[in-house]
């Protein structure tokens, strides 16, 4: 009989339990409890509201180092170098003397037309006098005159030739490797040597087709090179007429000053232009969600998430800037927006 009454309780603690602690409650919010089953709670989503920001359009691009000026070396004639003057790697300066030609004929032609033109000179003055006097014809003058002023003319020449027997930097830079001897034999078709000018230095990079009317010629660039925390300074000196057609960028080149010579021509480095700054609309990347049309947001309104589309401008690392699409004092959802739809309850945070 006892074990019985003690099975008996035991169910009955059973039941009671059941009832106490694993019966659903109804939902006081739907009547008869069972009014909650298809309702859905709205999530705590990050918000911002949004605002005017002052901003400024960055342009980031890259680009590369050119020299000034650069130019081979050659000789204008042909001969045999009698002298050679190439500290390579060195600065030197305009009409430095980097090679002289043997110039032993030229000179020796020179050195006969200096005689004949002082005899020339003589017979012309005697000539002179006995004109005066009407002793020989004016066409006898007039032939010993010209005979002077051929020499001269000869003279000139060779003298333009014996020039051409130096070869001179034409601008000052530096020099590079010397590919010659001395005492070899050159041709036009040699290239003795290069001189590049360092300073200062050409930088060459690309900008998108909607900057042109941004970039003009006066205006600062920075850039920095591989390796190298510095940034440097250029201005813009000139802007390509003609837009790349398959590119659709613009082609500008900016001047920066090297005095030290710490830039190199064919340097890779990294541009940022500031095109201009205004007061817009800027907002966090991850809000604007890309479409097949365009770009959208989800907005908060009447407790609801919204879609909207928007007309995007520039953008950089963290934020974009929005032309059309929001108003100041919307509040923007920035979290969420995989799962989320339109028409969704948003309990922002």
């Amino acid at each position: 009989m006892r074990p019985l009454i003690i099975a008996g309780l035991l169910i009955l603690a059973l039941i009671l339990g059941k009832f106490l602690f694993f019966t659903d409650k109804p939902d006081k919010a739907s009547p008869g409890g069972g009014g909650g089953a298809g309702k859905k709670s709205a999530p705590h989503l990050n918000t911002v509201v949004v605002d005017y920001e002052e901003s400024a359009s960055i342009i980031s691009t890259s680009g590369s180092t050119l020299a000034n000026d650069h130019v081979e070396i050659r000789s204008e004639i042909s001969g045999i170098i009698t002298r050679l003057n190439i500290p390579e790697g060195t600065l030197v300066q305009k009409g430095f003397l980097i090679a002289k030609i043997k110039d032993d004929d030229i000179l020796a032609q020179l050195k006969k037309i200096e005689l004949e033109e002082a005899l020339a000179a003589q017979t012309e003055a005697r000539h002179r006098k006995l004109l005066d006097i009407n002793a020989i014809s004016k066409e006898e003058y007039e032939i010993s005159q010209n005979k002077v002023l051929t020499l001269q003319a000869d003279k000139d020449l060779l003298k333009v030739q014996l020039s051409r027997t130096e070869i001179r930097a034409p601008f000052s830079g530096k020099l590079s490797l010397k590919n010659i001897s001395l005492g070899a034999y050159v041709t036009p078709a040699n290239v003795i040597t290069t001189l590049t000018q360092y300073n200062p230095i050409k930088i060459d990079f690309t900008a998108p087709e909607r900057y042109i009317n941004d970039i003009h010629v006066g205006s600062t660039i920075r850039f920095k090179t591989d390796g190298s925390a510095e940034v440097y300074t250029a201005r813009v000196a000139a802007i390509d007429p003609t837009i790349d057609a398959s590119l659709r960028t613009l082609k500008v080149r900016a001047l920066a000053q090297n005095p030290q010579s710490t830039l190199i021509p064919g340097m890779f480095v990294n541009v940022t232009v500031d095109i201009r700054k205004s007061r817009s609309i800027m907002v966090p990347t991850e809000a604007v969600i890309p479409v097949v049309d365009g770009m959208e947001v989800f907005v908060k309104r009447n407790g609801k998430a919204e879609i909207v589309k928007v007309e995007t401008g520039f953008r950089d690392v963290s934020k974009v800037e929005v032309l059309k699409g929001l108003n100041v004092g919307d509040t923007l959802i920035t979290s969420g927006l995989i799962t989320l739809k339109a028409g969704d309850p948003v309990a922002s945070n």
